[in-house]
C-alpha cells in the first residue's frame, strides 16, 4: 500500500519528531515520495519490508536484505553469510513506497547495453561498503555497463507536471561518460527528444553544460542536454563537489526548476540554481515521460560510473523547508566510511609474490612478459630476470588510497592496470582512468585461500588467470575468460614473500 504520513508521523508544533524519515517528511509536506529506493536503509520510518535482492554466482540462488528493525538499516550480515565464497550481485533494488517501482537490470536501448543480449550489466553487492550510525551497509557500485531501469512505473510525473527527487551519491566515484543519472526518463530506452527527462546527472562530462571550476558537478539531465542552470553552457553558481557523500537535489515544475546540494554527512542545503526552465526549444514545458533509471542515460548511454546509496522521486514540487528537513536527516543516519579490503593484510611498501592456487597451477606466480602480466613457474632455481618479473612492491591505491596498486621490482614506474579486461604493465601516465585501472582491493580468497583481489572501479571483477594469461574477470560473464568453471580457484592468490 501506499504510505500515509498520519500513520508514521508524530507532530509537535510545527517540528517533526526524529523518528521521521524521508519519505515521511516529504508525505508531511504535501508532496509524498511515489519511488523510494535505498540498499543501505529504510526510507519510512514505518517501513521493514524489503530493500533489494542479491543473486550469488556459486548457484544463482537469491536472497533478500531487509532492514534490521523497522525503519532501520539494511541487514548486511544477511548478505554477508549468503555471499560468503562467492560473488554476489544486485538484481532487484525495490521500492519502498508501495507502488512496485522497482528497479531492475536494464534492457537494450538506442544506446546498446555492454552484454551480447544488449542487457547491461548488474551492480556487484559487496563493491561499495559503507556504514550508518557505525553499522555496515553496502550501496550500489555503478561501473561503466552498469544501469538499473523500471519503463513502466506508476506515479511518475509526465509531460509539464512536477516532481522532486533527491538521492545520496559519492562525491569521489565519477567520470566523464553519459550518464550516470537517477530519475525520470523515456519509457522505451530511447531519446525521444528535448525535455524527455529529469534526471540527477553526477560528473564530469562537459559536452552539454558546466559548473563553477573543473566538476564534478551536480546537473539536471533534460535530454539532450545536461543543464546547470537556465543557461545552456555554464552556471557559475553550481559548484565543483568534493564530498565524499553528496545530498543531490532535483525539482522540477512548468517553467521553473532547482537543483540543491550538501555534503550528506554535514551541514544544510545550498540552491546552486532556482528558477526558469532552459532557454533552448522543447524544454518549456517539459514532456517527460516517466520511467525510473540509475546509472545510466534515458537512451541507455552506459560509459558512465557513480555510487548511490539511496534517493526518491516525489508527485509535486517540494518546498526548500521539506527537502531542508531531509537533508537534516541524512546527516543524522551519519554515512561513513570502512574498510573496503579484508582478508590477509597487505602492507604498503611490502614487497610481494602472488602465487596461484588453482590445482595443478600452484607453482606459478604472477608475473609479466613485457607488457603482458600472465603466470609462469617460479621457484628458487629460476633466472634473477624471471624472479624479478614475478614480485610486486605494494602501492597505496593510486585511485582510491583505501586500496592497493601493484609496483614491478624490474619496472620501476610500471604497475599492474587492466585495459580491455586484461592485465597490462603500464607506466603511469598521471590521469584518473590510469589510477583507477591501477588500483585493486584485496579480500579474503574466495576458494578459502589467500586473497581474491577486484578491481576497484569494476567490482564484479576478480585478478584471474586463464590459459596463463593475467585478465579481470566475472563470475560467469560473456568473455571466455569468465567461465564460471573454476572461476573460485583461478581468482584466488597466496601472498608471500617477493622473489627479489
Amino acid at each position: 500500500m501506499i504510505h500515509s504520513s498520519s500513520s508514521v508521523l508524530l507532530v509537535v508544533g510545527f517540528a517533526l519528531v526524529a523518528t521521521a524519515a524521508p519519505c515521511d517528511l516529504y508525505a508531511s509536506g504535501g508532496t509524498p515520495c511515489i519511488a523510494a529506493h535505498s540498499t543501505t536503509r529504510a526510507l519510512y520510518s514505518a517501513y521493514s519490508g524489503q530493500l533489494y535482492q542479491v543473486k550469488r554466482g556459486s548457484d544463482n540462488t537469491t536472497t533478500i536484505i531487509s532492514p534490521l528493525s523497522t525503519g532501520g538499516v539494511a541487514n548486511a550480515a544477511v548478505q554477508d553469510t549468503f555471499c560468503a565464497s562467492t560473488t554476489c550481485l544486485i538484481t532487484v533494488i525495490y521500492d519502498q513506497s508501495g507502488r512496485g517501482n522497482h528497479l531492475t537490470q536494464a534492457p537494450p536501448g538506442g544506446f546498446r547495453g555492454p552484454e551480447s543480449n544488449g542487457y547491461d550489466n548488474l551492480a556487484s553487492a559487496t563493491g561499495a561498503p559503507v556504514t550508518l550510525d557505525g553499522k555496515k551497509v553496502y550501496g550500489v557500485f555503478i561501473s561503466p555497463g552498469t544501469g538499473y531501469r523500471n519503463n513502466a512505473a506508476s506515479g511518475t510525473a509526465t509531460g509539464d507536471s512536477a516532481e522532486g527527487m533527491y538521492a545520496v551519491f559519492d562525491g569521489t566515484h565519477y567520470n566523464s561518460g553519459c550518464c550516470f543519472d537517477y530519475g525520470n526518463a523515456e519509457t522505451n530506452s530511447l531519446d525521444t527528444g528535448n525535455g524527455h527527462m529529469e534526471a540527477l546527472y553526477f560528473g564530469t562530462n562537459t559536452a552539454w553544460g558546466t559548473g563553477a571550476g573543473s566538476g564534478p558537478w551536480l546537473m539536471a539531465d533534460l535530454e539532450n542536454g545536461l543543464f546547470s542552470g537556465q543557461n545552456p553552457k555554464n552556471n557559475a553558481g553550481d559548484p565543483s563537489i568534493s564530498f565524499r557523500f553528496f545530498t543531490t537535489i532535483l525539482k522540477g515544475g512548468p517553467n521553473k526548476w532547482a537543483i540543491r546540494g550538501a555534503n550528506a554527512a554535514s551541514g544544510p542545503l545550498s540552491t546552486y540554481y532556482n528558477g526558469m526552465r532552459p532557454s533552448v526549444s522543447g524544454y518549456n514545458p517539459m514532456h517527460k515521460e516517466g520511467a525510473i533509471i540509475l546509472g545510466i542515460g534515458g537512451d541507455n548511454s552506459v560509459s558512465a560510473q557513480g555510487t548511490f546509496y539511496e534517493g526518491v522521486m516525489t508527485s509535486g514540487y517540494p518546498t526548500d523547508a521539506t527537502e531542508n528537513s531531509v537533508q537534516e536527516n541524512i546527516v543524522a543516519a551519519k554515512y561513513a566510511t570502512t574498510s573496503l579490503t579484508s582478508g590477509p593484510i597487505l602492507t604498503v611498501g611490502s614487497s610481494i609474490s602472488l602465487r596461484a592456487t588453482t590445482p595443478g597451477y600452484t607453482t606459478r606466480y604472477l608475473a609479466h612478459t613485457g607488457s603482458t602480466i600472465n603466470t609462469q613457474v617460479v621457484d628458487s632455481s629460476s633466472s634473477t630476470s624471471l624472479k624479478q618479473q614475478a614480485s610486486w612492491t605494494v602501492r597505496a591505491g593510486l585511485g582510491n588510497n583505501a586500496c592497493f596498486s601493484f609496483e614491478s621490482k624490474d619496472t620501476v614506474g610500471n604497475y599492474i592496470r587492466h585495459s580491455a579486461f586484461e592485465l597490462k604493465l603500464s607506466a603511469s601516465d598521471g590521469s584518473k582512468q590510469f589510477k583507477e585501472d591501477a588500483t585493486f582491493c584485496p579480500q579474503s580468497g574466495l576458494n578459502g585461500q589467500g586473497n581474491s583481489i577486484r578491481a576497484w572501479g569494476y567490482p564484479t571483477r576478480y585478478i584471474r588467470h586463464y590459459s596463463n594469461v593475467a585478465y579481470i574477470s566475472s563470475n560467469g560473464g560473456v568473455h571466455s575468460f569468465d567461465q564460471a568453471a573454476s572461476f573460485n580457484d583461478d581468482s584466488s592468490w597466496v601472498i608471500g614473500s617477493s622473489f627479489a
